[in-house]
């Protein structure tokens, strides 16, 4: 299987609901670097998975929707514990709709998946990985 990534980052504020959050159900932020790998089982007739520098477009695209915002507001995360896990599947998401409609050219609607890797800090971090979905 080959695989290539591409890496951004993000800064978000958000709280989460549930006592099981303590100190975090407060309005608190957040810097993610963002790794996206894309996961194809062949290469294209120009030995390439995908075209690196429209993966990294395409990247920065889709997190411009959340970067430097309170997700907290965000109507399609309203309600919902953005917790880096959840981020890390919510980007997933965006990803694969972009692959299914071609963002990503003909090679991208060939990806076998995509996984996301949203790092919260060098010492953790939370993943989603998973086909296009």
């Amino acid at each position: 299987m080959y695989s290539l990534t591409v890496c951004d980052h993000i800064m978000i504020a958000h709280s989460f609901h549930g006592e099981e959050f303590g100190l975090a159900q407060r309005m608190h932020g957040a810097t993610y670097a963002v790794e996206a790998e894309f996961f194809a089982s062949a290469l294209d007739h120009l030995q390439l998975l995908i075209d690196i520098g429209l993966a990294k477009i395409v990247l920065r695209e889709l997190l411009d929707s959340v970067d430097y915002s309170n997700l907290d507001e965000n109507p399609l995360l309203k309600g919902t514990n953005t917790t880096t896990e959840f981020m890390a599947f919510y980007v997933h998401s965006l990803l694969s709709a972009a692959c299914r409609t071609g963002r990503l050219g003909v090679a991208g609607q060939k990806l076998a998946g995509i996984k996301v890797v949203m790092r919260e800090a060098p010492t953790a971090w939370a993943a989603f990985e998973g086909p296009l979905g």
